[in-house]
């Protein structure tokens, strides 16, 4: 079960903040840019080689940032569930914007997925389905970030290493890289085939 309602969580921000970092419930643009910045330390350097699916993509930010530092994928696709994102998305970023619940529908192939936040409020077993999809539709690694820490909250997901570990373990996972200290309660891994 959900630990929230996703749908009613980003239409409010939407809502309140608009096509913002807060519209899809960042605290702010530059913890956002930093989680971006974290993930592309776990990229290859020359991306213009490979194809980026973003997991959660919500306005397509990511692909913004990728476009802003002049390290633009050979090929983009952008995923949500959330119907305004998926179309504010395709708008903003002319890339293929797919209408996908990543939990339940399978994905594409490419050789990279990232996913920023969108697994910040799902329940632990919705985050193994989630992560679980995304890692068996990448070819060469599945990049994310979620909360971290031993805490409970009734609208967040916090993981610890060892959680995360035991879910790259059920999936086989070849090596798993984690980098932590850029921000309190946040970390980044990868998960390479």
């Amino acid at each position: 079960m959900p630990k929230i309602d996703n749908d009613k969580f980003y239409s409010s921000a939407i809502e309140k903040y608009g096509t913002t970092a807060k519209g899809v419930n960042w605290n702010s643009e530059k913890t956002q840019k930093l989680r971006f910045k974290t993930i592309l330390k776990l990229l290859p350097k020359e991306l213009q080689k490979y194809t980026i699916l973003d997991a959660g993509c919500g306005f397509g930010d990511f692909y913004f940032y990728l476009e802003k530092n002049n390290n633009q994928p050979k090929n983009y696709i952008g995923v949500d569930c959330h119907d305004d994102m998926v179309s504010i998305a395709s708008n903003n970023t002319g890339h293929e914007i797919l209408n996908i619940d990543i939990v339940q529908d399978r994905l594409p192939k490419a050789d990279f997925i990232v996913c920023s936040g969108a697994m910040n409020v799902l329940s632990n077993y919705e985050t193994y389905l989630f992560m679980r999809n995304c890692y068996l539709s990448s070819n060469i690694a599945f990049i994310f970030n979620i909360l971290h820490g031993d805490k409970e909250s009734e609208t967040y997901n916090y993981l610890t290493k060892k959680q995360i570990e035991l879910f790259a373990k059920e999936l086989s996972v070849k090596k798993v890289t984690f980098l932590d200290g850029y921000l309190d309660a946040d970390i980044t891994v990868r998960f390479d085939k």
